[in-house]
């Protein structure tokens, strides 16, 4: 899976085909990073693409932050704009083989970059909270778009009951609603999430 997938994601960043890329921290979830008073946790991007969120809070003093992404080319990126950022942080790979534990997984509408089988989506609820420490949070955001029958066309949607079905086995949600917050294109289009760990 790994090959195919990372041959995809790696032309698109390729060509340019980033059209996900805001080129900045996403509202909602820069706002909730504001919040957070703990700068020592121990926080996972997957998915992270160039890494914005994850900038983001270096420059806020956060000191133990981890990027993966399936493609080199944002990692490499990342690194560029930002020398000193830990090598041992930067994970290029496969978000489902991928180990770890941590306090907080920030999810910016990664889960609407797989295939929507259900086998993925259950796959990535049931990984999310292996890589979670006890009462570990997975915050972000999921598109609230149409699920249509097309499986080449990502981001891939679905609407809060969907993603309910597939995040409630292995979470306590402590709020899931329309983001108020949302940049301008994407406004009624976004759910942002607090998921606690079960």
């Amino acid at each position: 899976m790994l090959n195919q997938e990372e041959s995809y994601w790696t032309t698109r960043y390729k060509e340019h085909s980033t059209g996900w890329d805001i080129g900045y921290p996403s509202t909602p979830i820069k706002s909730y990073i504001d919040q957070l008073e703990n700068k020592d946790i121990k926080l996972l991007i997957p998915g992270a693409g160039n890494g914005y969120e994850a900038e983001y809070l270096i420059q806020q003093g956060f000191t133990n932050v981890h990027i993966l992404d399936i493609s080199k080319i944002p990692l490499q990126e990342f690194k560029k704009r930002n020398p000193t950022f830990p090598d041992s942080h930067l994970h290029h790979g496969n978000f489902f083989d991928f180990k770890g534990a941590f306090d907080l997984i920030l999810e910016q509408t990664f889960f609407c970059s797989f295939v929507p089988t259900d086998q993925n989506r259950s796959a990535y609820a049931k990984q999310m909270a292996s890589l979670l420490k006890e009462n570990g949070k997975l915050v972000g955001l999921w598109f609230s778009i149409p699920l249509t029958d097309d499986l080449e066309k990502r981001p891939f949607g679905g609407d809060k009951e969907l993603y309910l079905t597939y995040l409630n086995p292995y979470f306590n949600s402590k709020t899931f609603q329309s983001s108020y917050n949302s940049i301008l294109p994407r406004q009624n289009r976004e759910l942002f999430g607090i998921f606690i760990k079960k």
